[in-house]
């Protein structure tokens, strides 16, 4: 029991009198908001209402990607630019708002050229690449005029310049999965995009704030990452070709540590493109400033670490040199007699394939054992469109008495099915309305190769913990995607996915981690125009809904499959055309 001690000290009075004003203004003006906030229900695990609406400064939150959080960490290696995402305890509870002015994206193909300045309201990039013509401002609205650093005369004709150095044609179908490091605003995938090729636009957030943001804006693929410590988020052998155009990487550092990782993901038989310095640095050491026994030494390095991973150099003219990498080991390591062991990664330095907070090393991943010269390492690849409804290699390599195979056919077969019927629900996939889609939880990508005949492109995502990781598969079917654990934000801006999409993604997550943060960060990336589908079972969809109608979404439930309303699978569709 608290005891009250009289005193008749007149100083002591006053200041007792201003700590009992100061007590009840906290009162009154804090502890309300204090007690109604959404961060006090997470740490009481409780859950209020509705969720409300972070601070208007909150609009471009990018989590784990946040310049605050990014300062507490090393630049060296570019560490900082990696992601660093909150403690669960940290994370937001609340929705994040549009900016003021927001305005639905223009339609394919029109957005690929043109973007609402009010959606990204960033100027810096304007002012700061004026001279190189990446993009500009005309009243409202950002133009795309297909400029950049090394695209002196457009990114087009710089297209047309690789489209011939290269041994095998653009349009061949050949080409079909490229990275673009370093990708800018993704001219070099727009352009791409004439020749039916799917390019995976990559850059950090940098000081020009936003350029991958500017690329989905497009209607472009991309995502924020960086070369640093840990591998790309992406399996071996997925990409047909990858290309760095400037992009500032430090190739010839740390032992070719980047370029090692370039290998491990490069399929066989794929090219690298480099252009820019220190390519034909005789030629162009004036104009860059750079002194040329520099250019010279770097291009001496790249060139004895590419014979290293048994890449072939198949052409360099003006500022743009190709290497193509050998389809398989046994050939190369013959030539490779006279030349300094290439250094072989060992079973112990993990899967090849994984890509999720794996720490690169610098070493090669051997390649599929083949059994003479004349096979292509992991299997043939066929080339696009065949490629898509051809079995990929992986799946029939399955040593498994045809389970994945069947697996795999029976996939496809149910998700032509289902996107039919996602048509039915939501008119306006064909019409063009969503461009940018993701696949939560993709399988095999039964459902973005269903969605190939629609206008859009689909990020698979592939937990990096599933039963089975088919990202590989996916790639070798001429789609792209990354790995994730969804217990994490996603490595995008608010607002960047038209059509989100996610199947038997709850279940897989319901004993691993709030759910609510899941449905927040769908949320967060879902343009406001847009739409959700969830397919699940059907108690789990029950929890589910429960928390989309704290974020005032209308979530309309029916069965899944059409196998009436007592099958466990359940679909809820949040058209947000009609959520206010």
């Amino acid at each position: 029991m608290m005891m009250m001690v009289k005193t008749n000290n007149p100083c002591l009075k006053i200041l007792s009198t201003i700590l009992l004003l100061v007590s009840l203004i906290i009162y009154i003006f804090v502890a309300p908001s204090f007690f109604t906030s959404p961060h006090l229900y997470k740490h009481l695990h409780l859950q209020p209402s509705d969720f409300e609406f972070c601070p208007s400064n909150y609009t471009n939150h990018c989590p784990c990607q946040d310049p605050l959080r990014a300062r507490r960490f090393p630049k060296a290696k570019w560490f900082r630019k990696e992601r660093h995402c909150p403690e669960r305890t940290q994370r937001l509870r609340c929705l994040i708002p549009t900016p003021p002015g927001y305005q639905t994206p223009f339609p394919w193909p029109k957005s690929k050229d043109t973007a609402w300045f009010s959606n990204v309201p960033f100027p810096k990039l304007v002012e700061y690449k004026k001279s190189q013509n990446w993009v500009r401002l005309e009243g409202d609205r950002f133009v795309f005029p297909g400029g950049g650093t090394s695209f002196t005369e457009g990114v087009n004709g710089y297209v047309h310049a690789l489209d011939r150095l290269l041994p095998v044609s653009l349009k061949s179908g050949n080409i079909r999965t490229v990275l673009d490091v370093g990708c800018g605003v993704a001219s070099f995938g727009a352009s791409l995009m004439d020749y039916d090729i799917l390019t995976m636009s990559l850059a950090p957030s940098d000081e020009h704030q936003s350029q991958v943001q500017f690329a989905l804006e497009r209607g472009l693929p991309a995502m924020l990452g960086v070369l640093s410590i840990h591998r790309l988020t992406f399996p071996s052998r997925s990409f047909d070709m990858v290309h760095c155009s400037r992009c500032l990487v430090p190739w010839t550092a740390y032992d070719g540590l980047y370029l090692r990782e370039i290998d491990r993901i490069l399929r066989p038989g794929g090219f690298w493109v480099l252009s820019g310095p220190p390519i034909n640095w005789r030629v162009n050491y004036k104009a860059w400033e750079i002194e040329p026994w520099v250019l010279e030494k770097e291009q001496n390095i790249i060139e004895d670490l590419a014979k290293q991973m048994c890449w072939e150099k198949v052409a360099e003219r003006d500022q743009i040199a190709v290497w193509q990498k050998h389809t398989d080991h046994i050939s190369c390591m013959q030539k490779l007699k006279t030349l300094r062991s290439p250094k072989f990664c060992n079973s112990s330095e993990s899967d090849p394939d994984a890509g999720w907070y794996t720490k690169m090393t610098a070493c090669i991943f051997p390649l599929p054992d083949v059994k003479d010269v004349h096979e292509e390492s992991g299997g043939v690849l066929e080339k696009w469109p065949m490629r898509l409804e051809t079995v990929p290699p992986r799946v029939g390599n399955e040593n498994d008495d045809g389970f994945t195979l069947k697996a795999y056919i029976k996939d496809n077969q149910r998700w032509k099915r289902r996107v039919s019927d996602y048509e039915i629900m939501l008119k306006s996939i064909s019409s063009g309305k969503y461009r940018n889609v993701m696949d939560m939880n993709a399988g095999f990508g039964g459902f973005a190769a269903a969605m190939v005949k629609y206008p859009v492109w689909v990020m698979n995502v592939v937990p990096f913990d599933a039963k089975s990781s088919n990202l590989g598969i996916i790639y070798e079917r001429g789609l792209i995607g990354t790995y994730m654990d969804w217990c994490e934000p996603f490595s995008t801006y608010p607002r960047t996915y038209d059509l989100i999409h996610a199947s038997g993604l709850f279940s897989m997550y319901m004993d691993k981690c709030d759910i609510g943060d899941i449905v927040l960060e769908m949320h967060r990336i879902v343009r406001p125009k847009g739409a959700v589908i969830i397919r699940d079972e059907r108690d789990v969809i029950l929890k589910v809904k429960e928390i989309t109608d704290k974020m005032r979404w209308k979530g309309t439930v029916v069965a899944g499959d059409q196998n009436g309303p007592f099958h466990m699978e359940m679909i809820m569709l949040i058209d947000l055309n009609d959520t206010h």
